[in-house]
């Protein structure tokens, strides 16, 4: 009962009573504790509320976190092409070789269960020169990576260069050697990754 409905109670029974009869104490004791009791129930309901909001914010969609992470992999192929590579093969990539990424992508994380996808997250830095990776996806609390995204320059014989993207997973200890595809470059050598014009 609110403080303002039993300050009214008490001096409308005393009006009546002439003064003689007051309302109890353990009456107006059980409508305190009554009011405690109530305020303790809604802090309890009102911090399972946040503890399950919180829950479901650590909780991502397997669609959206596929397509955060295609996002961060075209960023990140961009920086390992750099602007003497990206221009002459942008578009063979994003048409051929990135619809090839994300269901890789899909692939390997869909047996995750959607609670674990948030602790996923996609290595930030490719590695330059004539190292082939260009990034990978890991488990940020082991370290563990899922699954590794690499290009390589190939030049069979009489044939110029090529780029060749792959990925390997977790799943076969990094062993097999899965094939996105393959880019013509020229007869010429490219230039090193990551080179500025």
């Amino acid at each position: 009962m609110s403080n303002w409905m039993r300050k009214s109670f008490v001096v409308l029974i005393s009006i009546l009573t002439f003064g003689l009869v007051t309302p109890s104490q353990a009456f107006l004791n059980e409508n305190e504790t009554l009011t405690k009791t109530n305020t303790k129930a809604a802090s309890s309901i009102h911090s399972q509320t946040e503890v399950t909001e919180t829950a479901e914010e650590s909780v991502v969609d397997h669609e959206v976190f596929v397509q955060k992470m295609l996002t961060e992999a075209e960023h990140q192929a961009y920086i390992k092409f750099g602007s003497k590579i990206k221009p002459v093969i942008e578009n063979e990539f994003q048409s051929v070789i990135l619809p090839k990424i994300q269901t890789a992508i899909e692939e390997t994380t869909e047996q995750f269960p959607e609670s674990e996808l948030s602790h996923l997250t996609i290595s930030e830095v490719p590695a330059y020169a004539k190292s082939e990776k260009i990034f990978h996806i890991y488990d940020e609390r082991s370290g563990e990576d899922i699954i590794r995204f690499h290009v390589r320059r190939d030049h069979p014989p009489l044939e110029g260069y090529y780029f060749n993207f792959h990925y390997h997973t977790k799943h076969d200890n990094f062993q097999e050697h899965h094939t996105l595809g393959d880019i013509y470059w020229d007869k010429n050598v490219p230039p090193q990754w990551s080179s500025l014009s």
